[in-house]
């Protein structure tokens, strides 16, 4: 069974197959807006599945489950994966990532990402949902609020640990 190499969760990502891929903002683990239920314009998940040479040219069905603090399905996405590796006898690397739009976080906590290969659980991501007061502060040194945060006291905001 294919295995989650790596997964993390980002502002955008660009995932072209068999190509290098971009991301901006990598490493998103907490989110904050003063209103809830915060409704999360986007974030992307970025994956990357190990797959065997005995794997390949079969369907592997990939899902992913988004949990609240007590642990119920608040969103969930699924598709599948064929991997044709590159005819050398070598296992393979297989990179994509999903555009999550809009998710609604009914309250603050401590939600998880669940990544599922074939039924089976993979990976777990976790994801900190934070209430904050207010409009977002200037940086030191800027004139205005972050890139992205336009001083809105009801927008979404993304920061890290």
């Amino acid at each position: 069974m294919p295995d989650v190499e790596f997964a993390f969760l980002a502002d955008a990502a660009e995932t072209p197959p068999g190509q290098k891929f971009s991301v901006l903002g990598g490493g998103v683990t907490r989110i904050g807006g003063p209103v809830f239920p915060l409704r999360h314009p986007h974030i992307a998940l970025v994956i990357c599945l190990a797959v065997t040479v005995p794997e390949f040219g079969r369907e592997h069905e990939v899902r992913i489950v988004l949990l609240d603090p007590d642990g119920h399905e608040i969103s969930g996405a699924q598709g599948s994966v064929v991997a044709q590796g590159g005819g050398d006898g070598r296992d393979t690397l297989v990179t994509f990532s999903v555009d999550l739009w809009s998710i609604a976080f009914p309250s603050a906590g401590d939600y998880s990402f669940r990544i599922l290969v074939n039924g089976s659980e993979r990976k777990r991501l976790p994801m900190q949902v934070v209430q904050m007061a207010g409009p977002v502060a200037p940086l030191p040194g800027t004139a205005g609020p972050p890139p992205g945060q336009d001083g809105d006291p009801n927008a979404p905001r993304r920061f890290d640990a």
